[in-house]
């Protein structure tokens, strides 16, 4: 079973020109979220990073492979952190403030990926499920277990436990995800600093209410 950190095969950049290759993924990452996989072409990406297809196909060898490089850097740091942090935490450690801070500031790095999961999800999923099972998978399984030993076991009922971790999955990707549709009908950019400090601060918050235990009564 590959895991965040495996190299998935043909997905690295080939040869030389790491800034090049990193401006394709950048421009892949954009694309796919906004045109979906079926939808965008790879004349559409090295346009967009102003080289010729050829070119784009040195670092490349399919559109395939350039999704799951897109996927493969977006998804496996902050699996990464997941799986480290359900591995090592122990019933204290629902306080998981620098696992917040770092998903934040890796989704702020790459705030099309949440998009680009959506539009996938939504057409069916077919590319993403390896991804979901082999890599989410086991980070969502460890993470219930965490949940079962920790103190909102103590609150919540057993059959509400699973979706407390799929509820704070949605709290935080469907930010960035709402965040385009947000500024265009608000004309609030929810990926400015201001907001997402706000954000930040909300999401320390719904953690405690989340997991913490139940209230001492009087």
């Amino acid at each position: 079973m590959p895991t965040p950190s495996d190299p998935q095969p043909n997905v690295r950049p080939r040869g030389s020109g790491p800034e090049t290759a990193e401006a394709i993924l950048d421009a892949a990452e954009e694309a796919f979220a906004t045109q979906g996989f079926d939808g965008t072409a790879m004349r559409d990406v090295a346009a967009r990073v102003g080289i010729r297809a050829p070119s784009l196909y040195n670092h490349f060898p399919s559109k395939a492979a350039l999704y799951s490089a897109v996927l493969e850097r977006g998804v496996g740091p902050v699996l990464q952190m997941l799986l480290q942090f359900v591995e090592t935490a122990d019933e204290t450690a629902w306080e998981a403030g620098d696992l917040l801070e770092a998903t934040l500031t890796h989704l702020e790095s790459h705030p099309h990926l949440p998009r680009l999961i959506s539009h996938e999800t939504l057409a069916g999923g077919q590319r993403l499920v390896p991804v979901l099972r082999d890599w989410v998978g086991p980070v969502f399984a460890a993470a219930e277990q965490l949940v079962e030993r920790g103190p909102a076991a103590e609150r919540w009922q057993a059959e509400q436990r699973p979706l407390l971790v799929l509820a704070m999955y949605h709290v935080i990707v469907g930010y960035f995800t709402m965040a385009p549709l947000y500024r265009e009908v608000t004309g609030r950019d929810l990926l400015a600093a201001s907001a997402l400090q706000h954000q930040r601060e909300l999401l320390r918050t719904f953690i405690r209410v989340l997991f913490e235990g139940p209230k001492d009564k009087d």
